[in-house]
């Protein structure tokens, strides 16, 4: 990581502490409330509880700090894009999705487009430059893709959206703002779900944007607060407690990870093998120029869906989940989705598992 981002992750645990009066709690309290104290003038102060309270108000300032943008928190990864799509398109304007992301984001994107009179494009993620982007009012991107980890050029796809008048928007859910921060790169706006590493522990849903254009965020902001799309204080007081982890956590499950994919290439069972980390991936010299590490996810595909099903009942170490980023590994077989990939293909999420002894785990599941 760069020095600004180890400043960062030293002084995220300490933002409280900064502004704190004598005799107040050093941790963060629960304020469970949906009315607050309120005669007179209500201006200048908080006054309901869908759009204010000080619980998540604290998990937004963290937030915030990590991606050095201001942030928002949502119920959930899905319903930070939706605020986005909702806050930028109108009738008539496009939108370029990836032809390969995450399954819900294409789905929900299709199903608005067609209610709404927005016309939507997809593209594959690794040749997503191709074909420009004039006319495109918003490009949403996955960098890597999930779950097939193809990796694009970020900086040049902002370049491209903004000289057509477009906006970016980027998932960073796969890599966190640990991993790979997108506005340094040109994004408009990062989306992501806390739900996966940020929190880390597979108990809360919950997702944010940040943008440092300040008009959006206005937008975004209010549409929050007119549509009801508001985070739980409990649900982001527990994300609090996960975010003061989250580089440790974050660290220890890309190394895993990067020990562990290029013995999964070099077993016999293991048709194939995607993590951007490794010097023969495709995406491996964009992954290098542009990420910060490589991730904790690896694609592999096994010889059928029997076969793949097989190792990851067999695996001790893994939990059969159909999300990722927490402390355990988990693993899944996204072909029952519907995504398009080989029937054998393995999403593998690396936890925070000692290295070895999930190696010796998996090893012996493959067998």
């Amino acid at each position: 990581m760069s020095d600004s981002d180890l400043a960062r992750a030293a002084s995220l645990a300490h933002l409280r502490g900064a502004s704190a009066a004598k005799g107040d709690s050093v941790a963060p309290p629960l304020q469970l409330t949906s009315m607050f104290h309120l005669p007179g003038d209500p201006a200048g102060v908080r006054q309901y509880g869908r759009a204010d309270n000080a619980t998540v108000e604290e998990l937004e300032r963290a937030l915030s700090h990590l991606e050095d943008a201001p942030a928002l928190a949502f119920p959930s990864g899905m319903a930070a894009i939706t605020a986005v799509l909702a806050s930028t398109l109108l009738a008539g304007d496009r939108l370029l999705v990836p032809a390969d992301g995450y399954y819900a984001a294409r789905e929900l994107c299709g199903w608005f487009a067609s209610r709404f009179g927005i016309e939507v494009d997809y593209r594959p993620t690794r040749s997503f430059e191709q074909g420009g982007f004039d006319g495109y009012r918003v490009v949403l991107v996955e960098s890597p893709s999930n779950p097939g980890l193809d990796v694009c050029d970020l900086r040049a796809v902002a370049a491209g959206a903004h000289a057509s008048g477009g906006l970016l928007v980027a998932d960073n859910t796969l890599m966190t703002p640990f991993g790979q921060r997108p506005l340094e790169l040109g994004a408009d706006v990062v989306v992501a779900s806390d739900t996966k590493a940020p929190n880390g522990h597979s108990d809360v849903v919950l997702g944010h944007v940040a943008t440092r254009d300040g008009e959006l965020w206005e937008t975004l902001r209010r549409w929050r607060k007119l549509s009801g799309s508001i985070a739980g204080p409990f649900e982001a007081w527990l994300a609090l407690r996960g975010l003061a982890t989250l580089e440790l956590r974050f660290a220890r499950m890309c190394e895993s990870a990067a020990v562990i994919a290029p013995r999964l290439v070099a077993s016999s069972t293991v048709k194939s093998v995607r993590f951007p980390g490794l010097p023969t991936d495709p995406s491996h010299a964009l992954a290098s120029r542009q990420m910060r590490r490589f991730g904790f996810v690896i694609s592999m595909t096994l010889d059928s869906a029997g076969a793949a099903e097989r190792f990851i009942e067999r695996c001790s170490l893994l939990e059969p989940a159909t999300s990722f980023g927490g402390v355990h590994s988990t693993a899944e077989r996204r072909a029952r989705w519907g995504d398009a990939v080989d029937p054998g293909f393995v999403r593998l999420s690396i936890g925070c598992e000692p290295t070895e002894e999930l190696w010796t785990a998996l090893s012996a599941a493959l067998a």
